[in-house]
């Protein structure tokens, strides 16, 4: 939950501040048009973060116009009305700061770091995002380009650059997880002018976001910032689509082959896990650290250092609003095939399901959540963020302060527990992920 994911999802340059776990002071209020804000006031350093969160993402698209919510990130940076095309970036930079954004299957979510003499430019500039957004077919038709030569360099030509697509597509069936943020571009190319006016009348709305802001602040004076610039936006009208799909339980294992331009054969095992900020989901993140967190741990220490099966492995829980997948892959060594690989890993998780962990794992385990909890909330970067995903998706921003105690309460039996009920053969994908060279021996 409050970690950083792949970084095909998030990605963020964070700034050290005074915060501990526990002690993330804030205050939050709701404006007339539904704009939910959060301050948090921090004076270690003079600088000052605004971040925008939309309740929208890649679920919340029409299946034959996948990839809207990410093709808005980058459409979003065009300029306004008020705003001059390409200086959005521009001035930014030129006061000293940065920006960026990233969208993931369920928001979209915006972010502006600056000297604090500058707050009242990122409200400005959000504002103007939210209300003034320059739509029209020259943007269009310039994002168009960069994000096919994104999806070019980060997924088509990067080696498994395809690895989520591939498991997303084969996990779901009904739900809209089932394709991923970065979309098919030929529904980009057939879109109209009107349709992508359509989605940010719906979705850009102040009742569909969380404004967050923090850092060297005057909560008065940010408060008048706000009112001055997000006040008089109109509340949306349009209703806001959200995805009533139920994924069916899946009732027998599923194997896939994947070719792609790689060098050597990689095997991916997922399995569907519990939503985010589930009582499972807490325990699911511990296992996925256990089997792989550092160079100490079960995959490494066994898959590739021992028994030398595998190059390089990996296990993560991807934190989705609705159930979602936990993944585990490997990359194969030299002349290993991935029939034995897969065994090899498959293996290990069987004995975490036995519940063989030690004392002193279970103990490093839990320090490591802990220092995970921590060190994301010393960044003011962090906290805004997770005050952000936390009002988002639980309704509840002070679980900034308590989530690290749902942490604290797992067992090793909840672990064992947790394992046995969603690491089973007929909850599983197998995807064998393999060189374009083998097509003909296949």
């Amino acid at each position: 939950m409050r970690k950083a994911i792949l970084s095909l999802f998030v990605g963020a340059t964070c700034i050290v501040t005074g915060a501990r776990a526990g002690n993330i002071k804030f205050t939050e209020y709701n404006l007339p048009n539904g704009l939910h804000v959060i301050l948090h006031e921090d004076h270690a350093t003079p600088i000052v973060a605004v971040s925008v969160m939309y309740h929208v993402g890649s679920k919340n698209e029409d299946p034959q116009r996948t990839g809207f919510a990410h093709f808005f990130e980058h459409l979003l940076f065009e300029g306004s009305e008020n705003i001059k095309r390409g200086e959005y970036m521009k001035l930014v930079q030129a006061a000293g700061g940065q920006l960026n954004a990233n969208t993931t299957q369920d928001r979209t979510y915006y972010y502006e770091e600056l000297p604090s003499n500058q707050l009242e430019l990122a409200l400005w500039m959000e504002s103007e995002r939210m209300l003034h957004a320059k739509i029209d077919d020259v943007g269009v038709e310039t994002q168009r380009k960069v994000v096919k030569e994104e999806k070019k360099q980060r997924y088509d030509n990067t080696p498994y650059g395809q690895l989520l697509n591939v498991v997303y597509e084969n996990d779901f069936t009904k739900h809209p997880y089932r394709w991923t943020p970065i979309g098919k571009e030929q529904y980009i190319d057939q879109a109209k002018l009107s349709e992508f006016m359509d989605f940010y009348k719906t979705f850009y709305v102040p009742n569909n976001a969380v404004l967050v802001v923090g850092g060297d602040i005057d909560p008065a004076k940010a408060k008048d910032f706000i009112e001055k610039y997000f006040g008089s936006i109109p509340k949306g009208t349009k209703p806001i689509p959200r995805p009533t799909e139920m994924e069916p339980t899946q009732t027998a294992e599923r194997r896939v082959k994947f070719y792609d331009n790689i060098q050597l054969p990689a095997v991916i095992v997922a399995y569907h896990a519990p939503k985010l900020g589930s009582d499972d989901s807490y325990a699911m993140d511990m296992l996925t650290n256990l089997l792989s967190r550092g160079k100490s741990s079960i995959f490494h220490n066994e898959l590739v250092d021992k028994q030398q099966k595998a190059l390089e492995t990996g296990a993560f829980s991807i934190p989705n609003e609705d159930p979602g997948v936990v993944l585990m892959f490997g990359i194969t060594n030299a002349g290993v095939q991935t029939d034995d690989l897969e065994k090899a890993m498959l293996a290990e998780v069987d004995k975490v399901k036995k519940g063989d962990i030690s004392d002193d794992d279970f103990k490093k385990l839990k320090n490591q959540e802990e220092n995970d909890f921590v060190s994301q909330n010393q960044r003011i970067l962090g906290v805004i963020n997770n005050l952000a995903t936390y009002y988002t998706f639980m309704g509840n921003a002070d679980l900034i302060n308590t989530e690290l105690e749902r942490y604290n309460k797992i067992t090793k039996e909840d672990l064992k527990r947790v394992a046995n009920k969603y690491f089973t053969a007929e909850n599983r994908l197998v995807v064998d992920y393999l060189p374009k060279s083998e097509i003909k021996n296949n």
